[in-house]
């Protein structure tokens, strides 16, 4: 291939398509998980956590649920992945062979946003989240019926596998995908403007973006590192149902949603999926919540 800018502007779009059809064949999953939050600067503040809109009888005039100031934020991080083309490869037509890597950088940014879910997901036993516990933490402070703080947990401990209840039915999801700018596959190819061109003769293309995940409300999750049997299960669940917010007010939080890696996917279809449990009787959890399994978790 001659080297000039419109050669180089056709392997661009072809690289780029390839990138494209890799991007595309991502099915992702964190929508599920958390909510799509668009970000116009460095870091977002989520002041408002802590507080679950409920409705009052109207009597007399408007009570104003004052918003906790949290003070939570979530800072964007810059992500990219760079392909270096040799120049003997595009003069002797052999670019071909770098088809494939623009096909899975397509493929890895699509599944980012994915990563970085599952990653802070894990990490909810240790991270802390908008009132300064631990996303998934047996302390978490609430104020009961009689004004009272009490604390609240959203986990069953252990040290196994670990494995989810969530409640994605909400508004508002569990976890916050931050996203600043969408990821855009760009080039460096001119050689009178790069210095890799001019110095390494080669050209350049990559993918980049900004983004980040976060907390949402811990009462719609549920994390536990307890082996996943019926009674784990059925104990998350309950725990879930039973929370209430602040002022002893129910929630209303019913799971939806089991989450777990390939080691308890097995359990977990034994638990919901069976139409009868070991000892022959009807199996009266089956189907109770949807069974999401990934790799993401081992």
């Amino acid at each position: 291939m001659i080297i000039n800018q419109g050669n180089l502007q056709t392997l661009f779009t072809g690289f780029k398509a390839s990138f494209q059809v890799g991007f595309a064949g991502v099915t992702a999953i964190y929508p599920q998980l958390a909510t799509v939050v668009p970000s116009s600067t460095k870091t977002e503040k989520y002041a408002w956590l802590g507080q679950m809109p409920n409705m009052r009888e109207w009597i007399g005039d408007r009570v104003v649920q004052n918003i906790a100031a949290h003070d939570y934020s979530i800072a964007n991080r810059s992500f990219e992945s760079t392909v270096a083309v040799p120049r003997d490869d595009i003069e002797d037509d052999t670019f071909g062979v770098f088809t494939p890597l623009f096909t899975e950088m397509g493929r890895a940014s699509a599944a980012l946003p994915d990563q970085l879910v599952f990653e802070l997901l894990k990490a909810g036993f240790t991270s802390k989240c908008y009132d300064g516990e631990a996303f998934f933490s047996a302390a978490h402070p609430v104020i009961d019926a009689k004004g009272k703080e009490v604390a609240v947990s959203n986990t069953g401990g252990g040290a196994a596998a670990p494995w989810f209840l969530l409640d994605t039915t909400r508004a508002l999801k569990p976890l916050i995908f931050q996203n600043r700018r969408k990821m855009e596959f760009v080039k460096k190819d001119n050689p009178n403007t790069s210095d890799k061109v001019f110095e390494s003769n080669q050209y350049m293309y990559g993918v980049d973006g900004r983004c980040n995940t976060g907390f949402g409300f811990w009462q719609m999750a549920y994390g536990s590192k307890q082996p996943l049997t019926k009674e784990a299960f059925r104990a998350g669940r309950k725990v879930m149902m039973a929370m209430k917010g602040d002022n002893g007010r129910p929630l209303g939080i019913t799971p939806k949603l089991l989450l777990v890696g390939p080691s308890n996917g097995d359990a977990a279809r034994d638990i919901i999926l069976a139409e009868r449990d070991a000892a022959g009787a009807t199996n009266t959890d089956r189907n109770l919540v949807t069974i999401l399994e990934t790799p993401w978790l081992e």
